[in-house]
């Protein structure tokens, strides 16, 4: 079995941080240390509630996580943090379509839990809302956005002290752009310009956060995610208020 150390690791306020070599690396020491964590919690309660993120940045620690031995899926609730709206149902940018794609048509969750943004944006709301809100959250894996955002909470529509647990937001730019420089869209005007998103403190209600980040495109969102005040301008550095939460970055996105 590989074992991949972190070439660094520190803390920063309460956000613990470990940087690996490769995004390889990053992403099988994730993927196995979200394994371990499912696995504990299995150990403990009946059944566990996981929210996933769908980026390719997350495309490593999915694939780790799919072939990991000896995790009960079956006693696994899934739900995924965002998805554009506009798109048609089968369209392969479609976060669902994503992570059906990736992981939950190959574990086989017990449950999963699909944002449905063809719904009434009200209705979808409401319903999503209050599947989320019928028992607490266990863990939580995401990313950084290039402009610092969590899930689809963009610096424009970021609120730390949010009321809602789902919400209508309009993209920021930069945001767009990101899904262009991914290889997402071919173009600006073929990404859509609205989604729907969990809300900052309904990422921040997860027991236990992976948050899984490399690249160069990310290394200044990383940056002010570590150095600079907790403020919305960057939505991520709220992460370091978090009682449990690691930040796995390679030397790309880290810069130093």
């Amino acid at each position: 079995m590989i074992i991949d150390q972190p070439i660094k690791s520190k803390t920063v306020d309460q956000l613990k941080v470990e940087v690996y070599e490769t995004r390889l690396a990053l992403g099988r020491v994730a993927g196995a240390a979200a394994a371990l964590k499912m696995k504990e919690l299995l150990s403990q309660k009946e059944k566990i509630r996981m929210i996933f993120a769908a980026a390719p940045s997350q495309n490593e620690f999915i694939d780790t996580l799919t072939k990991e031995k000896g995790i009960d899926w079956s006693r696994v609730a899934a739900f995924h943090m965002d998805d554009y709206i506009g798109l048609s149902a089968n369209a392969p940018q479609r976060f669902s379509n994503f992570l059906r794609d990736r992981l939950f048509d190959i574990v086989r969750p017990a449950e999963v839990h699909l944002i449905d943004t063809s719904n009434s944006i009200e209705e979808e709301c409401r319903r999503y809302g209050n599947l989320l809100k019928e028992a607490p959250i266990d863990i939580i894996c995401l990313g950084i956005g290039e402009n610092g955002h969590i899930a689809f909470n963009d610096p424009p529509v970021a609120d730390f002290n949010d009321l809602e647990v789902i919400k209508h937001i309009e993209l920021d730019q930069a945001c767009r752009e990101q899904q262009v420089n991914d290889g997402c869209f071919s173009n600006l005007d073929a990404v859509p310009t609205h989604a729907l998103t969990l809300t900052i403190p309904a990422l921040l209600s997860g027991s236990h956060l992976f948050c899984m980040v490399p690249g160069p495109t990310k290394r200044n969102a990383v940056k002010k995610t570590l150095e600079g005040r907790i403020t919305t301008e960057c939505p991520a550095s709220i992460l370091r208020n978090h009682s449990d939460c690691t930040l796995y970055l390679d030397t790309d996105s880290f810069g130093q």
